[in-house]
């Protein structure tokens, strides 16, 4: 999944996995993943998608800071 903003583009295909989370599994209506990336600009990004019962049941990236992604991290 590729999210542009007017400067920056955040792209699941070529930023470094960080840290993923599941829950559920595969077909689970209410199962969905988190994944945290960082792009080799150093600015990090989370990928959230899951089941039609999830609450993440539609596809979508969130621009993080380095401290809110680090906290989101060792939260998780």
């Amino acid at each position: 999944m590729v999210k542009k903003t007017k400067t920056k583009v955040y792209d699941t295909m070529t930023a470094a996995v960080v840290k993923k989370v599941t829950s559920g599994f595969y077909g689970d209506p209410k199962g969905y993943e988190m994944t945290m990336y960082v792009t080799e600009d150093g600015d990090y990004f989370l990928y959230t998608y899951g089941g039609a019962e999830s609450a993440y049941s539609t596809e979508k990236i969130t621009t993080y800071t380095k401290a809110k992604a680090l906290a989101w991290i060792d939260e998780n």
